[in-house]
């Protein structure tokens, strides 16, 4: 039978990266018109569309929908974009990571950035973003993550006549096209061993390779891990974080430490549990590996950050998010060792992540309105002059540590931990536990230091009034912190339920 090159659309189901996408289009046109006292129109149009972004995942719930499908035989039925649960999860995170970056971004637009190119590029970002996790072949999968990453090169740079911007954005150009064009040699590589781009297509063929294609079947399922281990900033991919995430504006950074994180998971998991799955030998070693080494390389640089120095505390973010990422490589790895049942600890783990560490984020977005040099020795005695400011840091620092009240951080380094000794990676497990540890101790020096007796200085430059926006941003990520960790099931049980 052939195949019918006529694909319905279920418009249902591609509903949140295309109202992103729609969305994005609208600002960039109406930046045009609207005057620049009104600019912040613009932003709230982006919250809007974000906001009914999520809200049309509802409808879709069920997780049983695909579209873009193609029927080549009566065996096989290779559809384009699928909304299982694992995609909903994952567009539920970027674009309630996009949500929250918008928030803590109206005020930059205000008083910094340009408002119309901002949003385009934010919403067009998170557009791939959420078109990742649904993409089941090949091509739309390297289109979204191109989609994704485009335009956050232009966000990181958008600080006009700053050269540290400017540095961050080529920097982070020139690696990730670099990447980029590995990563596409190798989808040329399967491409010409199996004649298919379909993930689970793939699945079937690499189990068949021709003997003389055996070889390049090989290079190309390893050159592709290439690009989404460079969006995961595992080692050795990882050193356009920390000047990254210094130079770019902060909405920008915390926006690429976990919408842009997520990215490169998403993708991970898809390209290794979906279509490589016969080459578990090759990638499930690598990905062990590439989880001790990242691990232990963001936390001992986090464990070296100075605290009188310029941007330390940005910088011990970054590093601490590298330091992330290779406990989120861990259950990847254990996939290809026991069964794809482990993938649901990265995705649990993710969302505990991404609820911290933007809260993080944008606690340290209102400390650097009264302290642009941003050095963790800034925050001494920050519960003296912002309370709540100082409760909630402490609270996503504990999460980050997997510390009490933390509850969900905890739970989370537990099932990560799990995932691995099911596994049978004893050895990773002790190098995960021995990297917690260290981690224990930047985390904890850095909130210790918020109910110090602060300095005079300190006092006299308390905080000025925390805008709106950002006061929001920080209470909806303390709030759901807080529900995760009274109820971290609601987390962990993606562990089980979140999978293709």
């Amino acid at each position: 039978m052939t195949s019918s090159l006529v694909q319905s659309v279920d418009w249902l189901t591609i509903a949140p990266p295309t109202l992103t996408a729609v969305i994005a289009l609208v600002v960039l046109v109406a930046d045009l018109f609207v005057p620049e006292e009104r600019k912040q129109l613009l932003g709230w149009t982006a919250i809007g569309g974000l906001t009914a972004a999520v809200a049309l995942l509802v409808p879709l719930r069920a997780g049983d929908r695909s579209t873009f499908c193609l029927t080549a035989d009566t065996q096989v039925r290779a559809c384009g974009y699928t909304a299982d649960h694992f995609t909903l999860v994952i567009q539920l995170l970027v674009l309630g990571g996009a949500l929250l970056t918008a928030l803590l971004s109206l005020t930059e637009t205000r008083e910094k950035l340009p408002a119309g190119e901002f949003w385009f590029l934010l919403l067009s970002s998170a557009a791939g973003a959420a078109l990742l996790p649904a993409s089941r072949d090949l091509a739309t999968l390297v289109v979204a993550l191109e989609v994704a990453s485009l335009p956050a090169f232009a966000l990181v740079g958008l600080k006009r006549g700053d050269r540290r911007s400017g540095e961050a954005a080529l920097k982070f150009f020139l690696s990730s096209v670099t990447a980029t064009a590995v990563t596409l040699l190798g989808v040329s590589f399967v491409y010409a061993a199996t004649g298919t781009l379909h993930l689970t297509e793939l699945a079937q063929r690499l189990d068949d390779v021709p003997g003389q294609l055996q070889t390049l079947a090989e290079a190309g399922v390893a050159l592709t891990l290439v690009g989404f281990a460079f969006k995961t900033a595992a080692v050795p991919f990882h050193f356009w974080v920390p000047d990254t995430y210094v130079g770019a504006p902060l909405p920008v950074a915390a926006y690429l430490s976990v919408v842009g994180k997520a990215v490169g998971f998403t993708g991970l998991i898809l390209v290794t549990v979906v279509a490589f799955p016969s080459y578990a030998d090759v990638w499930g070693p690598a990905l062990a590996v590439l989880a001790a080494l990242t691990m232990t390389a963001g936390n001992v640089a986090a464990l070296r950050q100075v605290s009188t120095r310029a941007w330390s505390a940005v910088r011990l973010l970054a590093w601490s998010s590298v330091a992330q990422a290779g406990y989120l490589l861990v259950p990847i790895a254990a996939a290809a060792y026991s069964s794809d049942d482990q993938i649901g600890a990265t995705v649990a783990y993710a969302l505990m992540y991404a609820v911290v560490n933007l809260g993080a984020f944008a606690v340290v977005a209102l400390v650097a309105r009264s302290h642009p040099d941003n050095r963790i020795a800034d925050y001494r005695g920050l519960y003296a002059t912002s309370p709540a400011a100082a409760l909630a840091l402490a609270f996503f620092l504990l999460n980050l540590a997997g510390l009490p009240p933390g509850i969900i951080g905890l739970f989370a380094k537990v099932t990560v931990f799990s995932a691995a000794v099911d596994a049978g990676l004893g050895w990773l497990a002790v190098i995960m536990g021995i990297n917690v540890v260290i981690a224990l101790y930047y985390y904890l020096r850095w909130t210790a230091l918020l109910f110090r007796t602060p300095e005079g200085a300190a006092v006299e430059k308390a905080a000025p009034g925390s805008p709106a926006p950002i006061t929001l941003a920080i209470a909806l990520t303390a709030a759901a912190g807080a529900v995760l960790s009274g109820y971290p099931q609601f987390a962990l049980r993606f562990a089980a339920n979140s999978l293709f």
